[in-house]
């Protein structure tokens, strides 16, 4: 059994990974003795076993379409880079990274670029996530700290949740706040979200605000505040700097709660509710996460949200302070080595020559960056534009990702040198790829992570690298190399790197940066593989490390006092237009992760949501013309994409949401990055990626339908598909304009129905446009297709059942043309519960056979709910719909 950490989101999970008795694969459960989750695993972690396949692995080394050896694959990437740089100067190539890196692969790359090549034209996809954040740190504390715990979860009497689904985005976080609540039901949760999400089924008080007025409500909050004496005098004045900025700004932007109310579109009583409770409650969490960051007023949010902690002195305490929830599995651990275009390594500044003299000394290398380079969307239109003549990718799907993300893969198209380091084969990226590495995917990786609250964790390999995979900092170390940096990375080991960042972040301390782990220097291999979770920072050696920062008050600017930064409230740019009448968000579902090459392997993960929607509002989904179920166009500005419309109840008026997950991997046309303005926070470089002008379109066609087959299918010559894997078979939702004139022979072609024992069977209505068929192989189902011109399809939930069984029985034959099961119970309904693939159906049966009126009552009956508690909140709506709630 190997201990290691979750791939995912921040939270930074550990795992168990045990090999199956029989040899096939590995099992895959929550690690008891970690701090961030002891011993829980979400929906995604608890699935990792299903997406550790080879399938569409990248294995080997590539040049355009040939396999080449690494040698040829490691000479043409450093010739290339150094024929670019000698001609047009360091500047003239970069670096575009990921949160999915190791420390060490991130503190290597950090390292070629600034201190050998001689740019800072590194960044990293985290920019799209929480350089909000770490702009805001940098301007209150004077450096990028995370102040709290996530014991401090715990331990609060309040918890606001502020553009964070943490229901769905950070279950096992969330999992520690209501389990908190449930001990003590006195502690308050507030969630501050222009959407009606699950998280908002556990909150005491849900503020619906208007997208993009989060610097109205916290600087009215700051206001309210000081009116009524919540002041912490004596903090605020021999601790902080700026206050009666701040406060000026405040009171003449949103000192008056009516005013406050109006612009924000909530009700005053609420909003007068939710600062009468801040105000009264000395433990408050503020968590915050990409409805804060990903904003180009970003920074100007986080800063309000901390200026509410710093006038109230609740910060450096047991249950209080502000909080960044990260995205990424080591999105910390990339801002730790200087991963972002701005940063050097170990919390050194570019602009400080102190700083430079430190890291170069130390690197003992030839040059040293001396200013920030092009952060994520100006990299791509610096590449766009010609300035940029090659780039290295690593981890990262930008074509996806990005904003405006057409001009992203134009940008690709006309650049000199592209190369792609990836465990994936086919990405829509590495389409664009002159140069493709095999990279380590998880399970293979063996180096450090850092979570959200500042735990460095040790992910170790437990198994074998597979095909020619390699690890990316040995890949890049190659490079290095090869460009005749050999003296700066003669690495053999992770762990010599690991040893190397930690020395660094020592160099130069005199306790001048918080980010210190100088107490992990020194490791052999041994102690470097039995590194328990431990938090920065821990200077010397023996130091059980820090769960809280700035206890005694002392911040990081010179004078060490933070910083009350004063904020003036704005809109969005390009909030609004009269073309584009609504606003598009862009988010994460409750199953899924970045763009599906690691989940989408995992069938139960796409029980619940299994192909991409636009959620809307009801009158705003009447005004379209369009019903639910129904295909819709979404179109910007910049793009446009198909998808079912959904209204789920959870939208305000003028507000849609879609997914970022799809690709054209999985599907015909859905990826949201095409669609997003590529405006950016003029602080962080962060992009706007929730409020772009948007309208909502009916997209017609003639007929739709799906395919369930335990076969790949070609590329289907329809008008929208969307691809998923199913448990035994893949899973093509379609719809279509052009009505075959026979149906029969098009889908006989489509299953290779002549196969050897091949028993097909058919329904065809040409008057309704109704088809149905199922191939049937020994009296086993092969595939199925069926079509309408209507809604009125199948359940797939009840013939995924079918293709579990090894021989289909004569009432099932007589279903399947019929087109519903012969016994109703037989369909258990679209799925709740992915962790135990509890569907609709079945919980609503029991809720009304047993009169249960508790998710804890079902998960006692059915098991749901009871593992990472993702669908509680599900779960809570239909017991309050079966109550007639």
């Amino acid at each position: 059994m190997i201990r290691t950490t979750c791939p995912y989101c921040g939270v930074g999970c550990g795992v168990l990974a045990k090999p199956r008795e029989n040899g096939a694969g590995f099992e895959i459960s929550g690690d008891p003795h970690h701090p961030a989750n002891r011993g829980r695993l979400c929906s995604k972690g608890s699935a990792l076993g299903e997406t550790l396949d080879l399938d569409g692995r990248l294995l080997y080394p590539r040049i355009g379409e040939s396999r080449v050896t690494w040698d040829q694959a490691l000479d043409h990437v450093a010739s290339g880079f150094r024929r670019i740089i000698d001609q047009h100067g360091a500047d003239s190539v970069a670096l575009y990274v990921s949160g999915q890196l190791l420390t060490e692969d991130y503190y290597v790359a950090n390292k070629l670029m600034k201190g050998f090549i001689g740019t800072a034209n590194i960044d990293t996809n985290s920019r799209l996530c929480m350089s909000s954040a770490v702009a805001g740190h940098k301007r209150a504390f004077g450096e990028d700290l995370v102040p709290i715990c996530y014991d401090d979860l715990e331990l609060a009497d309040l918890v606001v949740l502020v553009g964070s689904n943490t229901a769905w985005c950070h279950p096992i976080l969330f999992q520690r706040i209501t389990a908190a609540k449930q001990r003590r039901p006195e502690m308050k949760i507030v969630v501050i979200d222009p959407r009606r999400t699950a998280t908002c089924e556990f909150a005491d008080l849900h503020l619906p605000i208007r997208a993009g007025t989060d610097v109205w409500l916290f600087n009215g909050l700051l206001a309210y505040l000081h009116q009524h004496g919540i002041v912490d005098t004596q903090f605020v004045e021999q601790h902080t700097v700026d206050a009666s900025r701040a406060l000026l700004v405040a009171e003449n932007t949103a000192g008056d709660l009516r005013a406050v109310a109006k612009a924000c579109r909530i009700d005053e009583r609420q909003l007068a509710e939710f600062y009468g409770l801040f105000a009264r409650t000395a433990k408050t969490i503020t968590a915050f996460s990409q409805g804060v960051n990903q904003s180009s007023v970003g920074t100007d949010k986080v800063n309000a949200i901390i200026n509410c902690h710093l006038l109230t002195g609740r910060i450096g305490k047991e249950g209080a302070g502000p909080f960044s929830v990260t995205g990424q599995p080591n999105a910390m651990g990339g801002r730790e080595v200087g991963g972002l275009a701005n940063m050097l390594a170990a919390h050194m500044e570019l602009g400080n020559a102190h700083h430079q003299r430190i890291v170069q000394d130390f690197w003992h290398s030839p040059t040293i960056a001396d200013k920030p380079g092009l952060k994520a969307v100006d990299l791509f239109e610096a590449i766009h534009e010609g300035k940029v003549k090659a780039v290295w990718i690593m981890a990262t799907n930008p074509l996806v990702s990005l904003p405006d993300a057409d001009r992203v893969k134009q940008a690709l198209q006309r650049c000199e040198l592209v190369v792609v380091s990836d465990c994936v084969e086919k990405t829509d990226t590495n389409a664009c790829a002159h140069v493709l590495l095999p990279a380590a995917g998880w399970g293979e990786k063996d180096g450090t992570v850092t979570n959200s609250d500042r735990h460095i964790s040790r992910q170790r390999a437990f198994m074998p690298l597979s095909g020619e995979a390699r690890p990316d900092w040995w890949i890049i170390s190659e490079v290095a190399r090869r460009m005749g940096f050999a003296q700066g990375f003669d690495f053999s080991s992770p762990h010599e790197v690991f040893d190397e960042h930690a020395r660094l972040s020592a160099a130069g301390n005199d306790d001048s940066r918080a980010f210190h782990i100088g107490g992990l220097t020194g490791l052999d291999r041994a102690a470097y593989d039995e590194i328990s979770p431990v938090q920065w920072p821990l200077p010397t050696k023996g130091h059980a490390g820090t769960a809280r920062l700035m206890e005694d008050g002392r911040f990081f600017h010179p004078d060490r006092k933070a910083r009350m930064v004063p904020t003036t409230p704005r809109m969005p740019v390009n909030s609004t237009d009269q073309e584009f009448p609504l606003v598009l968000n862009t988010g994460r579902i409750r199953d899924q992760w970045h763009t599906m090459t690691r989940t989408g392997k995992s069938p139960r993960l796409s029980t619940h949501i299994a192909e991409p929607y636009v959620d809307m509002h009801a009158q705003d989904a009447l005004l379209t013309g369009a019903k639910e179920g129904e295909l819709v166009r979404v179109s910007t500005r910049w793009g446009s994409l198909i998808a079912k419309l959904k209204v789920s109840g959870e939208m305000p008026r003028g507000m849609t949401f879609v997914p970022i997950h799809w690709s054209d991997a999985f599907a015909s046309d859905a990826r949201v990055g095409a669609l997003v303005n590529p405006i950016v926070d003029p602080i962080s470089g962060e992009p706007e990626l929730k409020h772009t002008p948007a309208r909502v379109t009916p997209f017609v066609v003639s007929w739709q339908g799906f395919i369930l087959s335990r076969e790949s299918l070609p590329q289907l010559d329809v008008t929208w598909w969307t691809a998923a894997q199913g448990a035994q078979f893949h899973r093509y939702e379609i719809a279509g304009r052009r009505v075959y004139g026979d149906w029969s022979r098009w889908a006989r072609h489509l299953f290779d129905a002549k196969q050897p024992h091949a028993d097909w069977l058919e329904y065809s209505d040409p008057n309704a446009g109704i088809y149905r068929a199922v191939l049937l192989i020994d009296d086993r189902i092969s595939a199925c297709v069926f079509l309408s011109p209507r809604q009125d399809l199948p359940s797939r939930t009840w013939l995924a059942g079918l293709f579990a069984k090894e021989r289909i029985s004569g009432r099932d034959r007589a279903g399947l043309l019929a087109g519903q099961p012969a016994d109703a119970s037989a369909d258990t309904g679209p799925i709740v519960c992915s962790c135990f693939g509890v569907g609709r159906n079945a919980i609503c049966n029991s809720i009304a056979q047993h009169k249960l009126t508790t998710p804890q009552q079902v998960g006692e009956k059915l098991r749901a709910g009871t593992n990472c508690g993702s669908c509680v909140a599900e779960i809570k709506v239909l017991i309050a719909e079966a109550a007639g709630g």
